[in-house]
């Protein structure tokens, strides 16, 4: 085989090894987002689907380029007007950020001891971190309703410890707090294995070399180990507060009336209302504002890494 084909080759192996991601999310993301935005440029209607559809190729170029020239953003307008969607925006980021700063806050000193750990341990530590997801989320949720219900075992325990009275109980469930708890419980994986990864290839030299030079250890901690954790952390913050936003089962079984966040909210719109294309409409302007701050995020670092250089 001639340097020629040899080259070709590769290249054509290369070719492959990044068409293939790329179409998985052209299918399984751009496609179904496609349909989804072509929904919320719809008008809801009784029939089934229950909307007038709009940009229809089977009809015709005639009637797309019709279908174009009035084109509605009336949904749009409508939710922009509406606080009840407002609300449930703002609540569902708070909600998010909230959990995803104590996930953190549990997460680091996790994934720290992990790190530290003797290298036989490490396996039996990791798979204990992801021992969890060998269970259904949707009865890791539930198993929560029994132990933050009133009469459930985080009150008897509390009893038992004399913290509270033999005959009052604990008022947890149903409020927003059985939410924070759900979350930082079901996406804390997802928060130490970046953090597990960036701290267990950080050299140990450099803490010694920061300690030799008089740096008490504390200290070391935050000049060192935390910024050369930043990545992880990055990478776990990214994990958590993404699809903590949308989360829909954990505020729909552990929340109460009063816990507003967007995923119950398109559930409620798209299923009870059935109003198709304001939840779609709902679904993308979630979907743009999570992804304009990542990728803003991601050019300010790429910038910075260029003046670096």
């Amino acid at each position: 085989m001639s340097v020629g084909q040899g080259s070709a080759g590769r290249n054509w192996g290369r070719f492959f090894v990044i068409a293939i991601p790329y179409l998985w999310l052209l299918v399984f993301f751009l496609a179904p987002f496609a349909i989804v935005l072509r929904i919320s440029f719809s008008e809801v209607a009784i029939a089934m689907p229950p909307y007038l559809p709009v940009f229809d190729l089977a009809e015709g170029l005639d009637a797309f380029w019709q279908d174009l020239q009035r084109l509605s953003i009336d949904n749009y307008t409508w939710l922009a007007g509406d606080p009840l969607y407002i609300n449930a925006y703002k609540s569902s980021l708070w909600i998010a950020a909230v959990s995803t700063v104590l996930t953190l806050l549990i997460g680091f000193p996790i994934a720290y001891g992990m790190a530290r750990a003797p290298h036989g341990a490490r396996p039996i530590l990791l798979m204990l971190i992801i021992l969890p997801f060998w269970t259904s989320f949707l009865i890791r949720v539930y198993a929560w309703i029994g132990i933050l219900k009133p009469e459930g075992l985080l009150t008897l325990v509390a009893q038992t410890l004399g913290l509270i009275d033999g005959d009052e109980q604990l008022r947890i469930l149903s409020t927003n707090t059985a939410v924070y708890i759900g979350i930082v419980y079901s996406y804390l994986p997802f928060m130490v294995l970046p953090l597990y990864a960036a701290l267990e290839r950080m050299d140990g030299s450099l803490l010694e070399a920061a300690q030799d030079l008089g740096c008490p250890p504390l200290k070391a901690f935050w000049v060192v180990t935390v910024p050369l954790a930043i990545p992880g952390i990055i990478a776990g913050c990214f994990l958590v507060f993404i699809p903590a936003v949308g989360e829909f089962v954990i505020p729909d079984l552990l929340g109460g009336s009063d816990t507003l966040m967007i995923g119950r909210t398109l559930w409620a719109e798209f299923f009870s209302n059935r109003d198709w294309p304001v939840s779609s409409a709902v679904a993308v302007i979630l979907l743009l504002v999570l992804i304009v701050p990542i990728v803003a995020f991601q050019h300010f670092q790429q910038k910075q890494q260029e003046a670096a250089r």
